[in-house]
């Protein structure tokens, strides 16, 4: 996965079977992501910077939708 942006949009799909993204979204200009953990008490959000991370190889941080299906992720910083 190329991301060239240094923040993106993304649609998460939480308690799913494993952690992917499973495309993008062009009508909402946002990358659909399937997370293994459940919406709850942040383990949702957690799981998210930490295969966004591995998967980037860089620092993220969830700028926007901390308690929303729909994020903004940036990377740097």
């Amino acid at each position: 996965m190329e991301i060239k942006e240094s923040s993106f949009k993304i649609i998460v799909k939480a308690n799913s079977p494993k952690n992917e993204v499973t495309g993008y979204d062009s009508d909402r200009g946002a990358y659909r992501v399937n997370i293994k953990a459940k919406a709850e008490d942040n383990k949702a959000n957690i799981e998210i910077i930490r295969f966004f991370s591995k998967l980037l190889k860089k620092r993220v941080r969830i700028l926007t939708g901390l308690k929303s299906k729909e994020k903004i992720i940036r990377l740097g910083d």
